[in-house]
């Protein structure tokens, strides 16, 4: 087993591994920025060691002053969380030759499944059905246009490195191809410091649905079920929810199916996800693999009482899956709300400084991963995600009134958050009713003013 780890991360995700570090009995080293020398993460690790000044590029995002950080304190392992250098193949490779585990995939294959464009092709000749797009990374717009015209439009215009939104384009006539593409390419360069495009069919509002992966070194792979991810403003996840309430069971059988060959084609080790784009007609498409640990992996958690931390840091350490695909059942229903530290007022500016008064909400089925504390103050560098609220019920009409209840009781003040826009989303008739797609924030909040917005307390 591991018997050191080393986080290379920050905020929540950065205490939720402590924690089941503190469970399995392996010792934690937290590295923060000058920032974060009174973040939680860092005071609740066995020890912690700076790693630089507040930028992310000079802290979080320095590779080597992570790894020299993880030879001074003598970790024999590095989980990366999310984000940051999550994803980084290059970092991952750097682990391997420092002879320090990396809690994740193999680098080839995070390089292979990173690139959008890779990642397609290497679906494609495994039969995974994938929306209709280029085959190759294009990098020329009159290329893309040839592509776009090709596959019909409206077609959507992707970074083929990278995520989170950036670097996407939807192009619904040729005529407006070329600024959409090269405005798309621009921020992907700044972004991710590649140029590489990619233009695929857009599908309109489907429903954006992720299986969550499991596969360890002996080539067992298993999916845990579904978490649907369809709320979303600006690509960016709101709400999610496990199971998704619009497939069946047999649905689920061949979505599931699926996504284990799409594992298994990429060679793939640890957790991952494989994520579809699910079609009004019931049809589904794979889009992209995560090849990290998700922000909303606490909902499966929930459905499935399977810790997906701890199995990552056993795989991680050389160790079977500890159950077959017959022993994973997903009992009753999760959600997720994101609380954000921004202003929806204000075109969700983001909103850092002081926490002045902090309360959690409890009881049966309610659960808090947060790094937040009263008289924190939440610094202007990082994502502004503070807190993630989760809860579950036997029913999926049962957890839509525990959040409501949860968001309620939830109160943080002297910064402005996402808590009441959160709680009016749970209050749509439409969500209630499982009527949800990825259009939904702007079909139903999008003609939203300042002046009729709601405003968390300061």
């Amino acid at each position: 087993m591991i018997q050191k780890l080393l986080i290379a991360n920050r905020g929540e995700i950065a205490v939720r591994i402590i924690r089941a570090c503190r469970e399995m009995g392996i010792k934690t080293v937290a590295v923060y920025s000058r920032a974060d020398a009174d973040a939680l993460h860092t005071l609740l690790a066995d020890e912690a060691i700076c790693i630089g000044p507040e930028s992310s590029r000079d802290s979080y995002l320095n590779m080597e002053q992570i790894l020299s950080a993880a030879v001074v304190m003598k970790a024999d392992a590095i989980h990366p969380g999310f984000g940051f250098l999550s994803e980084n193949s290059r970092f991952a490779r750097m682990c391997s030759q420092c002879h320090i585990k990396f809690v994740g995939p193999d680098p080839d294959v995070i390089s292979r499944m990173g690139n959008k464009a890779e990642a397609r092709k290497t679906m494609m000749a495994a039969g995974i059905p994938v929306v209709p797009g280029s085959r190759e990374p294009v990098r020329e717009w009159q290329e893309g246009q040839r592509e776009a015209d090709r596959i019909g439009y409206p077609v959507m215009v992707k970074a083929a490195l990278g995520g989170g939104g950036k670097g996407m384009r939807i192009v619904r006539d040729s005529k407006d191809f070329q600024s959409q593409f090269q405005m798309a390419q621009r921020e992907t360069e700044a972004a991710f410091g590649d140029d590489n495009m990619y233009v695929e069919k857009y599908i309109e509002n489907p429903r954006h649905v992720e299986f969550q992966i499991l596969a360890d070194e002996f080539g067992n792979v298993i999916h845990l079920g579904e978490r649907d991810c369809s709320i979303q403003r600006r690509h960016q996840k709101l709400v999610e929810e496990a199971p998704c309430p619009a497939i069946s069971e047999k649905q689920r059988e061949i979505m599931g199916e699926t996504a284990v060959r799409a594992a298994k084609a990429a060679g793939y080790e640890n957790a991952g996800t494989i994520e579809f784009l699910l079609d009004k007609d019931g049809s589904f498409y794979f889009i992209e693999m995560n090849t990290r640990i998700q922000v909303e992996h606490g909902i499966t958690e929930a459905v499935t009482g399977i810790d997906l931390i701890k199995e990552q840091l056993r795989i991680a350490s050389g160790l079977p899956l500890a159950f077959r695909q017959e022993d994973v059942s997903i009992r009753g229903h999760a959600i997720e709300c994101r609380i954000n530290a921004e202003n929806p007022a204000r075109n969700f500016m983001p909103s850092p400084g002081t926490v002045t008064n902090l309360h959690f909400p409890g009881g049966n089925g309610v659960r808090i991963d947060s790094a937040v504390y009263n008289g924190y103050t939440v610094p202007p560098y990082y994502d502004s995600m503070i807190l993630k609220l989760i809860v579950w019920a036997s029913s999926r009409e049962d957890a839509v009134r525990k959040m409501r209840s949860a968001l309620g009781e939830l109160v943080i003040e002297g910064i402005h958050t996402n808590l009441d826009f959160q709680y009016d989303i749970l209050c749509s008739r439409d969500y209630e009713e499982g009527k949800v797609d990825t259009g939904f924030i702007e079909s139903h909040f999008g003609q939203r003013t300042e002046k009729d917005a709601r405003k968390s307390p300061v």
